[in-house]
């Protein structure tokens, strides 16, 4: 394999040491991103092993660095996993690992729209081929719909008082940089209050644009259906409306509100979610909101 990149992967051996049960088995990285955890993965196994990667984002799959003939690498949405699967005549894996976070790359670049650290058009797309962006959900959704996305997205109390702000600007001026959703808020207090508002408010948006809650619900039913009796997944997630959806299913599963299984499809590696260690937060300050929880099918 020729490794020429570094990207910083999050909780990446706490996730591949309890993700491995078969090193000729066939794994999945549904969340290719910068690749650090797939180069992990196949370090671990044999020559007959196989790895599947997955990836929304286009400039994700540009940028991979993997030459190797376990590795094959494709342009979709994780939940699609068992399509991919199917089209490659696979019909169980031993293992799967989805890490939910978006990468530095994304975060970093101006031209996607995730940050409030640059002012730019407001984007936020995984896939750049969809065609439903930040834009279109500040300046088309009702302020009922803003209202559920504050509210149970970015776990604002003031939820109401975001989405009438925002009413009222696109009223004049449709919203369509970083900067113009910036300016409609005064927060009060510290830096680091302000950041943190802010992080939840591009948060929130983020979701509702990824459709990104809807999609980790099918994939974690689509897993339970294609992962082996002993076989592993193992989830990374960054906000606790993620953690808790992974958290029941695994421990009950149960997809909150929507599905009960008649038998629970998974047991709990670990009691208490991992995190990162002191030094990987150091080291990468973006890993410290970072949970990992590991399941085996039962």
């Amino acid at each position: 394999m020729n490794f020429q990149y570094h990207h910083k992967s999050v909780l990446i051996k706490e996730s591949i040491k309890n993700l491995i049960t078969d090193q000729n088995g066939i794994y999945v990285d549904a969340t290719f991103g910068g690749g650090g955890h797939s180069y992990a993965i196949l370090k671990k196994l044999s020559r007959k092993a196989t790895l599947i990667a997955l990836d929304q984002d286009k400039e994700s799959i540009k940028r991979n660095f993997i030459k190797d003939k376990r590795f094959h690498l494709f342009h979709n949405n994780f939940i699609h996993i068992r399509d991919i699967l199917n089209q490659n005549r696979i019909d169980k894996v031993s293992g799967i690992l989805a890490d939910l976070g978006i990468s530095s790359l994304q975060i970093d670049n101006p031209a996607r729209g995730f940050s409030n650290r640059f002012n730019c058009v407001l984007d936020m797309r995984m896939n750049q081929e969809s065609s439903y962006s930040a834009q279109n959900v500040l300046n088309e959704c009702s302020n009922k719909e803003l209202f559920h996305i504050f509210y149970e997205y970015g776990e604002f109390k003031n939820a109401r008082k975001i989405a009438d702000k925002i009413l009222k600007k696109r009223f004049k001026k449709n919203i369509t940089t970083t900067l113009d959703l910036v300016d409609l808020f005064f927060i009060k207090g510290s830096f680091k209050k302000k950041k943190r508002f802010f992080s939840r408010l591009f948060q929130s948006i983020r979701i509702e644009v990824n459709n990104e809650i809807n999609a980790l619900k099918n994939f974690l039913l689509e897993s339970s259906k294609i992962i082996l009796p002993g076989g592993r997944i193992a989830v990374i997630s960054y906000h606790s409306i993620e953690d808790r959806i992974i958290k029941y299913f695994f421990k009950k599963g149960i997809i909150i509100n929507e599905i009960n299984f008649k038998t629970i499809p998974f047991r709990m590696i670990h009691k208490k979610v991992i995190k990162p260690s002191f030094q990987e937060i150091i080291n990468n300050p973006r890993s410290r909101s970072a949970k990992l929880r590991i399941a085996e099918k039962a």
